[in-house]
């Protein structure tokens, strides 16, 4: 007999995806949307915030994201399905709507995050080649569009080369910065002076900021369905790319401030770059931008596989028309869906601004995170208990204690994020009810 909450599962395609993706390629995979234009570009703006106090804006920022971590592991090992937050909703609560309202989130945020990726891709390559940024960017869409058709197998395979590239460039900046270190006051900020509660403030603004430089380590529960042993390694691989990131996170952020005052690095598009360039001269300006574009390019890859799988779960549990839970027969991907994915990248495309489109992107997945560990606390509470491989430690009687700090956190830092990008955020929210209903008249 089916337990009650197995009730919400997706319904089961005649030919599902393949399982073909390891642990150590499932880490890989959360690595190479992590490790992009976060890190890369907006450790600059962030840096203006904070000041040189911008590796506690980090480390904040992984706090925050360890607790929702932790609610992701314990949701993938109980359900290992693609569409990762619209099937634990839906399971938590009973709600379609609901389900389908985490889906919609999840989609645009990507999709934005790809425009604004592509775009950030577009404009180190204009310097290097001098070819037009909106071209450049339609065009990365599309090739690597084309890799994801190619199958899972070959995504992880140039996404494992994307970011070794792009992990090999965070390395050499801290092994470039050592001899700097010590050099500057850690604790200094655009605040000194005034009191130690603006300059924690500054902190949490920034960390609300950057945060867009950890999202990644949940795009992994989406490759459920096509990772081998799911129910262990995904919770596994989530952890893994949350520490690694954490880690290197850190340590370029003490080298950056080490090397260039926050002045100067707030005030570049290219921060990573121009410490190269401070270091090794122009050579190492130009090595450093085609390390950029290895990352960049990594992210959107990562994120349009991410995004094709979405739409392949909530299509394959009714959610949308059957036409887009298509899986190719000889690939053996979603490829309907990913053919809708590449064409709304490539409509988003005309977003401009990192730094706003990251508030607007961090918006959306403060709400799904606040919604995934409200999910956890509801599996719980309602009972019997079902248990997956992973568990979440520390519960008062049937309450999960980490989850309840990941859901407060959640709105503390919805909080922390610019108002106008909040309104934006919310505006595409709600547009998200009368898309349900239009899409249940399609089906």
């Amino acid at each position: 007999m089916r337990h009650p909450l197995h009730q919400h599962e997706p319904a089961k395609l005649a030919k599902g995806l393949q399982k073909s993706i390891s642990l150590a390629e499932a880490t890989v995979y959360g690595l190479g949307i992590i490790f992009g234009a976060g890190i890369y570009a907006l450790i600059g703006e962030a840096a203006g915030i904070a000041g040189n106090m911008v590796w506690l804006s980090f480390v904040f920022s992984a706090f925050v994201a360890s607790l929702t971590a932790l609610s992701y592991c314990e949701l993938s090992s109980l359900f290992p399905k693609s569409a990762a937050e619209y099937v634990y909703v839906k399971s938590a609560f009973n709600s379609n709507l609901l389900g389908f309202m985490m889906g919609w989130i999840s989609m645009f945020a990507a999709l934005i995050t790809i425009s604004a990726v592509s775009l950030g891709f577009a404009g180190y390559f204009n310097a290097l080649f001098g070819v037009p940024v909106i071209l450049t960017a339609v065009a990365l869409i599309a090739i690597l569009s084309i890799v994801n058709f190619l199958g899972a197998k070959e995504s992880t395979k140039l996404n494992l080369v994307l970011t070794l590239v792009a992990t090999l460039g965070l390395l050499l900046i801290i092994m470039m910065a050592i001899p700097f270190f010590g050099s500057v006051d850690y604790f200094e900020s655009p605040v000194q002076g005034k009191g130690l509660l603006p300059s924690l403030n500054s902190v949490a603004v920034a960390a609300a900021l950057i945060f867009f430089a950890y999202l990644g380590f949940e795009d992994i529960a989406n490759i459920s369905e096509e990772t081998v042993d799911a129910k262990n390694a995904v919770p596994k691989a989530i952890l893994l790319a949350l520490v690694i990131s954490t880690v290197l996170y850190v340590l370029v952020s003490v080298s950056v401030v080490s090397v260039v005052p926050w002045q100067q690095l707030s005030a570049s598009s290219a921060p990573i770059s121009l410490v190269a360039g401070k270091i090794l001269g122009e050579p190492g300006t130009i090595v450093f931008s085609v390390i950029a574009l290895f990352a960049t390019s990594s992210t959107v890859l990562i994120v349009l596989v991410a995004v094709s799988r979405l739409l392949y779960g909530i299509s394959s549990d009714h959610g949308m028309p059957e036409v887009i839970s298509k899986v190719h027969s000889r690939t053996g991907v979603p490829f309907v869906s990913i053919a809708i994915t590449s064409l709304l990248a490539m409509v988003f495309v005309l977003i401009g601004d990192l730094k706003e489109v990251a508030y607007i992107t961090n918006f959306g997945v403060f709400v799904l995170f606040l919604m995934v560990n409200l999910a956890v606390i509801m599996l719980r509470l309602r009972g019997p208990e079902v248990q997956g491989v992973f568990k979440i430690p520390w519960s008062i009687g049937k309450v999960p204690l980490l989850p309840v700090l990941g859901a407060l956190f959640s709105l503390f830092m919805i909080s922390r994020v610019e108002t106008s990008s909040a309104v934006f955020g919310s505006v595409v929210i709600l547009l998200g009810v009368p898309a349900y209903f239009v899409l249940a008249m399609l089906k």
